[in-house]
């Protein structure tokens, strides 16, 4: 992998590449190395421009879902460190503006025991923080409270969880009878994703009925690291407004839909997440809308993944985070999207 530019890192000093997601323009690499003497997490970030995938293009529009220096703003203006209580970003060290339009945004090294490590209990504990961040932030912008009277940033994801889940490439027609997906997943699990894809607009809209906050959009175990003193969430790439439930809905599927957490213990982690998620509500939020907004918002997050999986079967499977193969990803898989379509029955009952 190559290393961080010469005048950012020079020769001679460490540089450790990290793994992340190559295919999205914004990010033009992360590695671990060190400035001033310290630990710290260095990450390039870059305008639109770069080769890739339209679907991961990076965009010069402050509310995109992939607004290229939003998480730049998100640490400059403190919210990394400070949206949700318990549940902080790592201390930014330095943001430096480089002559070819790239950003380098320098981190602080969180050391500990990493996300993918993780106990049921350890994302019940985390999800007790997102419930008490998200208590905090109820009411959407319109409502939100900014130091010194200051506006609502306009650098905030305007409506993320419509813009990603409806900018996912799904070729049609879905080959929902592919003999590798009739081997691998029973009628039932198949039409069961059928219709949660062809409801896929109703079920994304439904959401925008569920109570607003403000998310952060992409919590799931390669984003966070338990330290002594507590859990840290890195990436806040993606924050901004979303309904509730958003966040602790993704921390359970998301945790094991790569293969880097057994899916074993996916009831158990279901049930402890829900569980710490309404604790840290406090009842600001009915139990009965919670579990509602958990389970319709996973289904509007991944309503497209099994027909993005059917459409690339043969065929490489894009993965960046999941080294298994494709009969060990259908497999694995199965668990949590019968989860899915459980849910989505469930919320649209």
């Amino acid at each position: 992998m190559p290393r961080p530019p010469v005048d950012l890192v020079p020769a001679g000093v460490p540089a450790e590449t990290l793994t992340h997601n190559t295919l999205n323009g914004v990010t033009g690499g992360i590695w671990r190395t060190r400035r001033d003497g310290r630990p710290a997490v260095l990450k390039l970030l870059a305008p639109p421009g770069r080769p890739g995938p339209i679907h991961w293009a990076a965009s010069e529009d402050p509310g995109h879902w992939n607004y290229w220096r939003r998480e730049v703003e998100a640490y400059a203006s403190g919210l990394a460190a400070t949206a949700y209580a318990g549940l902080p970003g790592p201390e930014p060290l330095a943001v430096d503006d480089r002559p070819d339009g790239t950003v380098a945004l320098w981190l602080a090294e969180v050391t500990g025991r990493p996300g993918i490590a993780c106990t049921p209990a350890d994302l019940g504990d985390v999800a007790h923080h997102l419930g008490a961040g998200h208590a905090r932030w109820l009411g959407g912008p319109s409502t939100w409270n900014w130091p010194a009277g200051s506006r609502t940033p306009e650098w905030l994801a305007r409506d993320w969880l419509r813009d990603y889940t409806l900018s996912r490439p799904v070729p049609g027609p879905v080959p929902w009878d592919h003999p590798v997906a009739v081997a691998a997943w029973p009628h039932s699990l198949r039409a069961g994703l059928r219709e949660l894809w062809e409801r896929r607009h109703e079920v994304v809209a439904a959401t925008d009925a569920l109570p607003r906050t403000l998310c952060h959009h992409d919590c799931w175990p390669m984003n966070l690291v338990f330290t002594a003193a507590g859990p840290v969430l890195l990436d806040w790439s993606g924050v901004g407004p979303g309904p509730v439930g958003e966040d602790a809905a993704n921390l359970v599927l998301d945790t094991f839909l790569d293969g880097l957490v057994d899916v074993a213990l996916l009831d158990e982690v279901a049930q402890v997440v829900l569980d710490g998620y309404r604790a840290g509500l406090r009842g600001s939020v009915d139990a009965a809308t919670v579990v509602r907004a958990v389970r319709l918002t996973g289904a509007a997050k991944y309503v497209w993944l099994a027909p993005l999986m059917l459409t690339r079967l043969g065929g490489p499977t894009g993965q960046t985070y999941d080294r298994r193969d494709e009969a060990e990803i259908m497999a694995g898989r199965r668990p949590v999207l019968e989860l899915l379509v459980d849910w989505a029955a469930e919320a649209l009952a």
